[in-house]
């Protein structure tokens, strides 16, 4: 919950030229505000950068107060929708379920879902970290089409409370969300305390394909220095 319209312009006008540059293979996803999107696109280079939305509904319209729907995103040109990110399934009891009716008409309308998926610190002590994960592939993805999804490993305790989960602990999950999935060639991210001075190791790994990027993407300079990794 960042960004008026106009913050959203000023920040695209220093981000832009500093992502001009970045690697043909790549690119950049931004999910602002519901009430950015119409700033964002019309402001937004798409050939390096793509809108997201931060959710979406599982109904084309209707009585759904707070809710969007695909047909309102596609018209600003939005092509991802996020879905089950941690803070909708901590804060609104968001459950696989319902995250699972989000990313399949999401699909179904065009759009491609990038699922999230993770556990909580108490969970991972207790080593329960693969169960909850296995579980939440399984129910959150059934009937979806892996070659249009993009699943994100997001571990909850490594959000916003400045810890990251080791480079090769986060490999070892997004190679457990790859076998479940099936599907060699789907996008994998992991999210959860992503910043400049970690964005080499991670994106080092043999099975994550990217990052969701969470507080370091608010600030131009910062999230240039992650989108132009080495």
């Amino acid at each position: 919950m960042h960004m008026t319209c106009a913050e959203a312009k000023t920040y695209l006008e220093e981000f832009l030229p500093l992502i001009k540059d970045i690697p043909n293979d790549r690119k950049i996803i931004i999910a602002p505000p519901f009430t950015a999107i119409s700033t964002f696109s019309k402001f937004s280079n798409f050939d390096y950068l793509d809108i997201a939305s931060q959710n979406i509904h599982w109904e084309e319209q209707g009585a759904f107060t707070a809710e969007i729907s695909p047909k309102m995103l596609i018209e600003h040109r939005v092509k991802y929708a996020i879905v089950g990110h941690s803070e909708p399934r901590k804060y609104f009891s968001e459950s696989d379920e319902q995250i699972n009716k989000r990313a399949v008409f999401a699909q179904s309308s065009g759009l491609t879902p990038i699922v999230c998926v993770g556990e909580t610190l108490e969970q991972r002590e207790r080593g329960e970290a693969d169960r909850v994960i296995t579980r939440q592939v399984e129910q959150g993805l059934e009937n979806t089409d892996p070659s249009n999804l993009i699943v994100a490993y997001e571990p909850i305790w490594a959000i916003g409370t400045g810890k990251t989960c080791e480079a090769i602990d986060a490999n070892k999950i997004c190679a457990l969300i790859r076998n479940l999935i099936g599907f060699n060639d789907v996008i994998i991210q992991y999210g959860g305390s992503v910043k400049p001075n970690n964005i080499d190791e991670i994106m080092s790994m043999s099975d994550i394909d990217g990052v969701l990027v969470g507080g370091s993407s608010l600030d131009p300079i910062s999230f240039s220095r992650i989108a132009n990794y080495e």
